[in-house]
């Protein structure tokens, strides 16, 4: 719901014509940290939550394109699907102190407008110049993927923290169960 509340309002606010939830083939950063979900059941899961949200999609460009995801690859690939787009990146504010390790960082700078949005426990910073960069005040739901997978592994109920359509595609694939 954390990621949905984020998108709808950074839309919103924005004026956005549409957002994509892009759904990573492989999260290098990730993998050597724990084990991941395979990437098309992810996928399942973002765009069962996703349904039915005016403007908001889900997306396979990492997925069709394979192998480990880069942003600045994504930002690539959506400049040249949609020349002359202003391309908006939305991250957590715990991201920010992260963005010097990202590969080719210079090229996804170049490339969108940061939009950073508040973490509980993140101090809300903005990257320097020669970033550009906004922030936006999200609705604060303090729930994180890590705490979600480990209440379904221990039996314990996740129905009111994430969407219907998205709680039944994790139990229909019988994913983080413990």
């Amino acid at each position: 719901m954390g990621h949905l509340a984020a998108a709808v309002e950074v839309r919103a606010v924005l004026g956005l014509d549409r957002m994509l939830l892009v759904v990573a083939a492989l999260p290098w950063q990730k993998v050597a940290m724990r084990a991941i979900t395979p990437a098309e059941d992810r996928f399942a899961v973002v765009a069962a939550a996703v349904g039915g949200i005016d403007g908001i999609e889900a997306s396979r460009l990492e997925l069709d394109r394979g192998g480990p995801s880069y942003t600045a690859d994504t930002v690539a690939e959506l400049a040249s699907l949609h020349p002359g787009a202003e391309l908006f990146l939305v991250v957590g504010a715990d991201v920010v102190s992260d963005l010097p390790t990202w590969e080719r960082v210079d090229d996804v700078r170049d490339g969108v407008t940061l939009v950073v949005v508040a973490r509980p426990g993140a101090p809300m910073t903005l990257p320097p110049p020669p970033w550009k960069s906004c922030a936006v005040t999200v609705p604060a739901l303090d729930v994180s993927s890590s705490d979600l997978r480990a209440r379904v592994a221990t039996g314990r109920p996740i129905d009111a923290l994430v969407p219907p359509a998205a709680v039944r595609q994790i139990r229909r694939l019988g994913l983080y169960a413990g």
